[in-house]
């Protein structure tokens, strides 16, 4: 029966030592997950657009179409740039409410 406590008190010691750890985990890793919330939530505001992760990878993807359309135009290519830009535009007017 000594040996029962023993344990018992180990198991106690080791569940308190892992419930410390993953508290400060979530303090830590819940403030990051509250500002990346509140940046983007005022990202979308800033934009014009609803928060939800569609619009951000819509809103990327105009990103990503821009900057074919900037660099189509410094390869002196109008014609690339003038297709770029219109798929550009075409994505983010979409995001505006």
């Amino acid at each position: 029966m000594q040996s029962d406590s023993f344990f018992t008190s180990l198991g106690n010691t080791i569940g308190e030592v892992i419930r410390s750890i993953v508290s400060a985990l979530k303090y830590v890793l819940g403030g990051f997950g509250h500002a990346i919330g509140e940046f983007s939530a005022g990202l979308a505001r800033a934009l014009g657009m609803n928060p939800t992760l569609f619009n951000f990878a819509l809103l990327i993807l105009g990103l990503l179409l821009l900057w074919a359309a900037i660099s189509a135009l410094v390869r002196r290519s109008l014609l690339g740039f003038i297709f770029w830009i219109v798929l550009a535009v075409l994505v983010l007017g979409a995001l505006i409410e």
